[in-house]
């Protein structure tokens, strides 16, 4: 009931008008004054979210079964205070009691409150985050009469922002560049492996054509890639060649998988490129080593018949002839060993240039009764244990080359070596005078000029092969840094 007195113009009170409301719909009541309609109650026990009502003091009045659910636990109604959880706690894991929650605040500064974030234990034990919309409800004279409160379990969202995180601390942590892209082909995320790849920094490529990672020559690529893409094909693994942002190229094998959006329609694709450029030298540094393995195979069946020949040149007997193939076969042996491993004790003997190419060619000498068979002319030069591997490798090589095919195939050829430094620099030549080209394509390069060539220029040397008017003329040049190695 509502009075207010009625005045003339004069102010004097000559009267009052009384307004009556029915009151049985008025709040907290939950009943309406038809009795064949709804229920409040009903249509709040019929929502999915969990809501309860309070008096004024915190005291539960209301509660729907959603609530229950959620709190895992049945509140006393006009006794539980607040909410009707068995605990509390902030999104941190902090105990939040309960005159400190959603709707205490709201009750006590008489505020709607949106969104709070809290998490409700069961008795059990589970722990259910939800956000709390704690709304104070006034009498008609202004005076708070309670509050209602919607709770909406964010278990799903939490679980999904979980893996999101978990997801993208995985995507940051890889070495892997990992890139996302849309149906046009243009990047829309870049983690950071994808820069210490590609070279790019992210606000270098949001937004450009990933074709800025293709070289000019694969350009056609992407169209195949994106065409798969839009199909809801998936990429597996295909090895190819990019671009960084420096220009050099890069060896990668790409994992390329569609994503699509609520409906099911391709929107884009998620890309992996790792970096295989050290597998790739891995491998051909293996089948180098296998065509090495397999050359010097070939060239030991060769040598043992050069051998064989040029020890019966001299021999008088069955028994000469064994005894000097015993002496040459073991000098072979450590000729080869040389261009493998280096021994400490091997290491001081032949720890000059001169020392190094006899050891090397005492093998092939032969009978040195009409003349040396290789002479070595010029400077001799200290060596280091890494430079005797490598210029042991390239002198096996020459020598077996000279007994097969050059003037070490001759009863009476000759090999010179000649020596010489000049500032940084350190040259020897190889020289086999009166040798043709008998038995060699000099159109093709064989292994073994492509393995002299290789050792070389890992020492950063220089390395040539040609046949002059003279003979067969080999060129090695190296920085005097590297043979002290």
């Amino acid at each position: 009931m509502s009075i207010e007195p009625l005045k003339d113009h004069n102010g004097h009170v000559v009267g009052a008008v009384n307004v009556f409301r029915d009151s049985s719909l008025h709040w907290p009541s939950l009943r309406t004054s038809d009795a064949g309609a709804t229920s409040l109650a009903q249509i709040l026990q019929a929502l999915p979210a969990a809501i309860y009502t309070t008096d004024a003091a915190g005291k539960i009045t209301f509660f729907n079964e959603a609530a229950v659910s959620l709190w895992g636990a049945r509140p006393e109604i006009g006794r539980s205070e607040f909410c009707g959880s068995w605990k509390l706690y902030w999104p941190d894991g902090t105990p939040l009691p309960h005159d400190q929650c959603p709707m205490a605040i709201a009750l006590k500064e008489q505020r709607a409150i949106a969104g709070q974030e809290a998490a409700a234990e069961r008795p059990d034990g589970a722990r259910v985050p939800f956000l709390a919309y704690p709304t104070p409800l006034f009498n008609e004279a202004g005076e708070l009469a309670g509050a209602v409160n919607m709770l909406v379990d964010i278990s799903g969202r939490k679980a999904a922002e979980l893996a999101s995180q978990r997801l993208a601390a995985i995507v940051e942590s890889s070495d892997d560049a990992i890139l996302s892209k849309d149906v046009n082909g243009i990047i829309m995320s870049w983690n950071q492996g994808a820069e210490r790849v590609f070279g790019y920094r992210e606000d270098e490529v949001i937004g450009k054509p990933v074709t800025i990672l293709i070289p000019q020559d694969r350009q056609d690529e992407e169209p195949r890639i994106l065409a798969r893409i839009r199909q809801g094909e998936r990429i597996d693994h295909y090895e190819t060649v990019r671009q960084r942002k420096d220009g050099s190229l890069i060896d990668v094998s790409l994992s390329v998988s569609p994503i699509a959006d609520a409906d099911g329609k391709v929107v884009g694709a998620s890309k992996i490129a790792r970096d295989i450029s050290d597998r790739r030298r891995a491998e051909e540094q293996k089948d180098l080593l296998l065509h090495e393995m397999n050359h010097r195979v070939k060239n030991l069946f060769a040598l043992a018949g050069g051998l064989v020949n040029l020890s019966a040149r001299g021999a008088l007997s069955v028994q000469d002839l064994v005894s000097d193939l015993q002496g040459k076969f073991l000098a072979l042996a450590r000729a080869h060993s040389l261009t493998l491993a280096t021994a400490e004790t091997d290491f001081h003997q032949i720890a000059t240039l001169h020392a190094l190419i006899a050891e090397v060619t005492e093998p092939y000498c032969g009978d040195e009764a009409s003349g040396p068979r290789i002479i070595v002319v010029g400077d001799d030069f200290s060596l280091g244990r890494s430079a005797i591997t490598n210029i042991a490798l390239l002198l096996h090589e020459f020598a077996t080359n000279a007994l097969k095919y050059g003037a070490l195939a001759e009863p009476t050829g000759q090999v010179v070596v000649e020596c010489s430094g000049e500032g940084d620099t350190f040259r020897m030549i190889w020289r086999e005078d009166g040798v043709g080209q008998r038995g060699v394509d000099s159109s093709q390069e064989g292994f073994g000029s492509r393995l002299a060539r290789a050792t070389i220029g890992a020492l950063g040397g220089s390395f040539s092969r040609e046949f002059t008017n003279h003979g067969l003329e080999i060129k090695v040049t190296l920085p005097q840094a590297k043979i002290r190695e």
